[in-house]
């Protein structure tokens, strides 16, 4: 239910004006504004939210909406978010402290600062750390609830899949995309025949010690004399995106290579390739097979370790793993067939599982290696370089498929959740 009537925000604006007694000898100091189910909204809690909504509109240089309508809509976001908060709570959402500082670690760094940076520049704007972090922590529970609830909601079908990629939409979206770093040296049109020449130098001398293993970005600081380089990342582009003048040159570069100059009327253009995806994707997968023994009331740790241990010098010994997967592996995936994994590409399994078959050599079995899951031992059966272009190409198409898809899926959720909660609007 969407709060739109005037009674409703006048009270409220009321509620907000908390602090101004009407009277010599009373003085409200907080009061409750909103039941949500087994919660509530205090005033104080929307009068802080008013202002922050406030100072970010602001900053942006957003215009303001009416004041009656700011209060109604920043109200029911809290009840949205309090509803929110209550089912995390009751499913058993939780977010640890290491979890917080990861996400408050990032925060910072796309700020470009560093978390006691971060938690200083909050402090001389007068602003609570330890509120931040609870906040953020709140935004996380509120973002595993919607992913756990609208995730389930969306079907996602090939033929949905390959409709989008013959749009012209899907088809730019699936292009490769390369993401460039630019150096320009600018010349004058009026520069004379000698000025132009020591232009030219300059740009192939920067270019020959980048070839001669100088950072491209290394050698473009370093070349002041008599001119200096402007330019930057160009960030991740199609070919349809970069500019004209690189559209032809780019998509024939491999990562780690720099274009010859390339003079246009600003001057002469350096590009390097920093990186590319969504072109020719090889990846080196593994054929391997596992046995996997957990700890348990029965069997402790050590007692785990020791068995896997044993098997493994079994399967030296001229047994086959196969067969002593079956009989003894508590992968129920897997035993069956021996332990066998199929081909896996590189992050599909486990760290500790996945350093230890890529450092198993073909035809050999791993040491002991520990997971969250327990002890295994794996059997390397073979390697290939795959091209995954393709199924790269349309994972990336799900995605923006999906991505749609949830929006729609969260709005009709939050709209679902809002109408069968218990709201009272004081």
């Amino acid at each position: 239910m969407i709060i739109n009537t005037v009674l409703v925000a006048v009270s409220l604006m009321s509620a907000l004006l908390v602090g101004t007694p009407t009277q010599a000898a009373t003085e409200i100091l907080d009061q409750v504004v909103a039941i949500v189910d087994d919660d509530v909204i205090m005033a104080s809690e929307l009068r802080e939210r008013v202002v922050a909504v406030t100072e970010n509109l602001s900053a942006r240089g957003i215009a303001l909406p009416a004041e009656d309508e700011l209060i109604r809509e920043t109200l029911d976001r809290l009840i949205l978010e309090s509803i929110q908060l209550q089912i995390g709570n009751r499913v058993g959402v939780r977010i640890s402290d290491a979890q917080l500082n990861e996400a408050l670690v990032r925060i910072a760094g796309q700020n470009r600062l560093t978390l006691d940076q971060l938690r200083q520049a909050l402090e001389q704007r007068g602003q609570s750390y330890g509120a931040m972090r609870e906040q953020v922590r709140k935004e996380m529970i509120i973002q595993r609830v919607q992913a756990g609830n609208v995730n389930q909601r969306i079907q996602i079908t090939e033929q949905e899949v390959g409709n989008f990629m013959a749009t012209e939409q899907g088809q730019v979206l699936t292009q490769p995309e390369y993401r460039i770093l630019h150096a320009l040296l600018a010349i004058s049109p009026e520069a004379t025949s000698s000025q132009r020449s020591a232009a030219e130098a300059q740009v192939n001398k920067a270019l020959k010690q980048i070839r001669g293993g100088t950072s491209f970005e290394q050698a473009i600081r370093g070349s002041t004399n008599p001119y200096s380089f402007t330019g930057g990342d160009l960030g991740w582009r199609n070919a349809a995106d970069m500019p004209s003048l690189f559209s032809d040159i780019a998509p024939l570069m491999k990562p780690g290579q720099t274009s010859e100059p390339i003079p246009s009327d600003s001057g002469l253009h350096l590009i390097y390739m920093a990186e590319v995806r969504g072109a020719h994707q090889m990846v080196t997968q593994t054929k391997a097979r596992h046995i996997l023994i957990k700890d348990s009331e029965i069997m402790t740790d050590e007692q785990a370790r020791e068995l896997v241990t044993k098997l493994r010098a079994r399967a030296l010994a001229g047994e086959d793993f196969a067969n002593l997967a079956r009989e003894y592996s508590e992968d129920i995936g897997s035993a069956q067939e021996g332990g066998e994994l199929g081909w896996t590409n590189p992050g599909q399994m486990v760290p500790a599982f996945e350093a230890a078959m890529k450092n198993t050599p073909v035809n050999a079995i791993s040491e002991p290696v520990q997971t969250q899951f327990g002890w295994h031992i794996v059997k390397v059966e073979g390697r290939r370089d795959e091209d995954m272009s393709d199924e790269a190409t349309r994972a990336k198409a799900m995605d923006y498929v999906h991505n749609r898809k949830y929006q729609e899926e969260l709005d009709a959720w939050l709209q679902q959740v809002r109408d069968e909660a218990f709201v009272d609007i004081k």
